[in-house]
């Protein structure tokens, strides 16, 4: 059964951290393959960057030390709205850091 309704997508961030434009830059992606979209955003937790849809927590940046990948991101929120499941959302790589 297709539903055809956006799902909420909401974003906790930290500011202090400098996630806000990590945010924006988040928003415009699903914004620009969801047009009618709309994503809410709040600032958290020291070190946060969660995304929930529908309520369920489909990424963390304290659990995984990365942001979410966009376009997986994308796909869960079209198989939200064709009634599927919410499932979890993959990782961007993470880049910046070595070990030595």
């Amino acid at each position: 059964m297709e539903q055809n309704s956006d799902p909420e997508v909401s974003v906790e961030y930290c500011n202090k951290c400098g996630y806000l434009n990590k945010f924006q830059e988040l928003v415009e992606h699903l914004e620009e393959k969801h047009p009618s979209l709309k994503v809410i955003g709040r600032e958290g937790r020291r070190g946060s960057f969660e995304v929930a849809v529908n309520g369920t927590v489909v990424h963390s940046k304290l659990s995984t030390l990365a942001y979410p990948d966009y376009e997986d991101l994308s796909k869960i929120i079209l198989e939200t709205k064709e009634g599927k499941s919410v499932r979890k959302c993959k990782e961007q790589p993470i880049t910046s850091c070595s070990l030595s």
